[in-house]
């Protein structure tokens, strides 16, 4: 009888490489977290670590490849739902213009570089593919990182991009020719040919099939199966594309554009990110491993050389084919300094080349390694040169005798800002809806019904079909930028889980909550939530004016009456009272869209602190108007007043003045959000 494998006794062969990959990249990544170094370096360098080149405590490399290609095909599914087919529209000029001149030029230079030193002409071509693509899953994954993905240089980054992964496909083709193995016409046209037909099937079903589909499988309101979902989607179109020929890394690009078609794009977003975040990582270490430390210092000044040509040669290249489309020059170079590293796809490409006896210039074993130690060495200056990319563009246009060109219009229109966000379009959500419409206070609404947000936009209103709870969708509704929270859903978990993200996430935000009983106010309040209005409550309120309108009681006198339960007696009822209820009922905070009132909860950076020694005014541009403590309220207060927990600021200032300051005001309780 065959024993399941999860009843097995011995344990999994490569469980053991797996924990060391991963408490590797923990250790590293949180070292280079400390030092202020993005992730990806923190990735690479732990893949050089555990390499076979030094502690080697991975040995099964070929597991590892294979969970780095899901990672890849993860990375490039969510950059795909970002965008859209009428944006990719938008940039077929970069596609087609700006990426052929790139691949073109760069192999065309390689190669007249490389023959007069003696290198055969095939085996120059074949260096000048391999030096030609760039990381697209780097690329891609930084500027995601940096919400760069939609700005001039994220969008001729893209271009140049898409072209070297279709590049991919003929370079392939071409390696058995530059090696002297004879491929005849009529197979490359017939390998171009199998992937024409696959992009179009894929605009086709995007436009078509694939909306309807989710939305489907969205009405049955389960989270799994809507998951599974996007990942049989993600999965299939990558692994049809592969079939056709096309890299893995295009098809789950198109893959992801399917889904942008849908309104549910948001939504699968937040749903893969955590997988994608996981398998990425994996890619990163993965190439990382490749490196061998003893060949790098043995050959480190021909290696360094070797690397500072490539990155001059690219980002020359690259800005220049960028600017031939009359783009300014600080974008140009912003693109090329981001495309200056060689990709993983060169990997794929130098394997194929091995296999007819084609090496990196012709070099042999030391040409390969020389390739593998130039390339990661490059990817971990990536995201340095990513960083002061911009700043370097805008010196250098200053400079040049040249008049930059305007940047393309954005679309879209500016971000929302001072908003409101109404968690769940219920009767309630309905009704606040309608009044913030019809008082011009700009708000959004957000719910995981599909009825429910089809509603709301028949009515033209901005509804996102998205769950509160992850953090994706609170971040593409600009809650860093919101005034006020609002969540009216039926989910007593579902809304402990997402006023906690959001006051994390925001700590200058006002939460509002509705609940049914007076025993969810605790933990509400206890997970960020400033006023909890319980149903069970409101209803023995209702109850209470009914009750004193039968004995002709004066309305004002009812009104007082009503005015003394929602302050006193939520005050018995619960055993203490938010400050923030007082203050909403007193109208202290609502003085206009740039005012709030923040809290400073216990742990906050802000406590214990003057507000001269906190400088909002000068630093973040914000002005204390009052405080708030207890039941007593100091206007103006003084730079000597000392800032305690339980304090409520209220405070005037733009939307991006309190996003900059949210860190004063975040709990360390919270980080783990």
């Amino acid at each position: 009888m065959t024993v399941p494998f999860f009843l097995a006794a011995a344990p999994l062969p490569f469980l053991g490489e797996l924990a060391a990959l991963f408490a590797a990249s923990v250790g590293v990544a949180y070292l280079c977290y400390r030092l202020r170094l993005v992730p990806i370096v923190g990735f690479l360098l732990a893949g050089v670590l555990i390499g076979p080149g030094a502690l080697g405590l991975v040995q099964d490399e070929t597991l590892i490849q294979q969970a780095a290609e899901v990672g890849v095909i993860l990375l490039l599914f969510t950059i795909g739902i970002e965008f859209s087919l009428e944006k990719l529209a938008r940039i077929r000029r970069l596609i087609v213009v700006g990426g052929g001149l790139q691949v073109v030029v760069t192999v065309g230079l390689v190669t007249l570089a490389l023959v007069p030193f003696g290198v055969s002409a095939g085996t120059a071509v074949f260096t000048g593919c391999l030096v030609a693509l760039s990381s697209t899953a780097i690329v891609l994954g930084l500027l995601s990182e940096r919400r760069e993905t939609d700005t001039p240089a994220g969008r001729a980054a893209l271009g140049v991009l898409i072209f070297q992964d279709l590049a991919i496909v003929l370079m392939v083709l071409l390696v058995p020719i530059l090696g002297g193995t004879a491929t005849s016409a009529g197979e490359i046209a017939w390998a171009l040919g199998k992937a024409a037909l696959v992009i179009v099937l894929v605009i086709v079903l995007a436009r078509r099939v694939i909306p309807p589909l989710l939305d489907v499988i969205a009405r049955t309101r389960r989270p799994e199966l809507f998951l599974m979902a996007v990942l049989a989607l993600c999965l299939g179109t990558a692994w049809l594309t592969g079939l056709a020929g096309v890299s893995l890394a295009l098809g789950a690009f198109l893959a992801g554009l399917l889904v942008s078609e849908s309104p549910y794009s948001h939504h699968a977003l937040s749903e893969v990110l955590p997988l994608q975040t996981v398998f990425a990582a994996v890619f990163f270490v993965s190439i990382g491993m490749l490196l061998d430390p003893a060949f790098l210092v043995a050959y480190l000044p021909w290696v360094l050389g070797i690397a500072a040509v490539v990155l001059l040669l690219k980002l020359a290249v690259t800005a220049g084919s960028i600017l031939v489309l009359h783009s300014p020059v600080r974008t140009a170079v912003h693109s090329g300094l981001a495309l200056a590293q060689i990709g993983e796809f060169s990997f794929v490409l130098a394997i194929a080349g091995a296999a007819v006896g084609l090496t990196p210039a012709g070099l042999g074993e030391v040409g390969s390694q020389g390739f593998i130690a130039v390339t990661v060495l490059l990817m971990l200056a990536t995201p340095f040169l990513v960083q002061g990319a911009p700043r370097f563009g805008m010196w250098l246009e200053r400079r040049l005798p040249m008049q930059p060109a305007p940047d393309a219009p954005e679309t879209g229109g500016p971000p929302l800002e001072d908003h409101v966000i109404i968690v769940g379009y219920g009767p309630a959500g309905q009704r606040l809806a309608q009044v913030l419409r019809n008082t011009g206070i700009p708000f959004l609404v957000m719910d995981l019904n599909p009825q429910s947000v089809g509603a709301a936009r028949a009515e033209g209103l901005d509804a996102r079909f998205g769950d509160a709870a992850r953090r994706l969708a609170l971040e593409e509704a600009h809650l860093d930028r919101a005034k006020l929270l609002v969540v009216a859903i039926n989910d007593p978990a579902a809304t402990e889980r997402a006023v906690h993200l959001a006051r994390h996430l925001n700590p200058t935000l006002q939460i509002l909550v509705r609940a049914r009983y007076l025993a969810e106010i605790g933990p509400l309040e206890a997970a960020g939530a400033d006023i909890v209005i319980p149903e069970e409550l409101e209803a023995a309120v209702r109850l209470f004016v009914l009750t004193l309108q039968a004995y002709l009681v004066p309305p004002e006198e009812v009104d007082r009456q009503v005015s003394l339960i929602r302050t006193d007696d939520y005050a018995v009822l619960r055993g203490s009272i938010q400050e923030a209820h007082l203050m909403v009922l007193q109208g202290l905070d609502e003085e206009g869209l740039h005012t709030r009132a923040v809290a400073v909860r216990e742990g906050a950076s802000a406590a214990q602190r003057t507000l001269a020694e906190l400088a909002l005014r000068p630093r973040h541009g914000l002005t204390v108007l009052a405080v708030r403590r207890g039941r007593s309220t100091l206007a103006s207060p003084a730079g000597d007043f000392r800032v305690e927990a339980g304090d409520r600021l209220v405070l005037i200032g733009m939307a991006e003045s309190f996003a900059a300051a949210a860190p004063l005001f975040r709990a360390s309780a919270d980080e783990s959000a």
